[in-house]
């Protein structure tokens, strides 16, 4: 389990939405609907991991981001990146801004959890938006 400082660093991340989901968190970045606007959330699957997630030419591509037990963070990215950790989530996705991070597109358009605190969540996605969300598997950055 995180600790509570764990928990309040992500939480003072402003582009975390916490538990929203992978369908709330693919309707935010489709309405927004900038290649590179990118949200964190709670995985639905795995517990205390979180993702990374960024629009690229309609489609949500999903990484997860581990806090391992030295401190570091760590997200999956496509294979054949070298393994990179860092020692704050802030500075991870700073990194992600640039190109050629094993990640689909840069991280370009920060969505704001805090933007969506104030707006409702009635408002209905088009049907066919997005594709499926892409989760790689794979290596993990250092």
């Amino acid at each position: 389990m995180l600790s509570r400082l764990e928990k309040g660093t992500m939480e003072n991340l402003p582009v975390y939405h916490g538990a929203i989901g992978k369908r709330e968190g693919e309707r935010r970045l489709a309405l927004d609907g900038r290649d590179g606007c990118y949200l964190v959330r709670n995985s639905d699957t795995v517990p205390d991991t979180y993702c990374l997630c960024v629009l690229c030419k309609g489609i949500v591509f999903t990484y997860r981001l581990h806090k391992h037990d030295g401190g570091s963070w760590a997200a999956e990215t496509i294979p054949g990146v070298p393994r990179r950790h860092f020692r704050k989530i802030k500075n991870l996705i700073e990194a992600f801004q640039q190109p050629g991070q094993g990640i689909a597109i840069p991280l370009l358009y920060p969505v704001t959890g805090q933007r969506w605190a104030q707006t409702p969540t009635a408002v209905q996605m088009p049907s066919n938006s997005l594709s499926p969300s892409h989760s790689s598997s794979s290596t993990l950055l250092q």
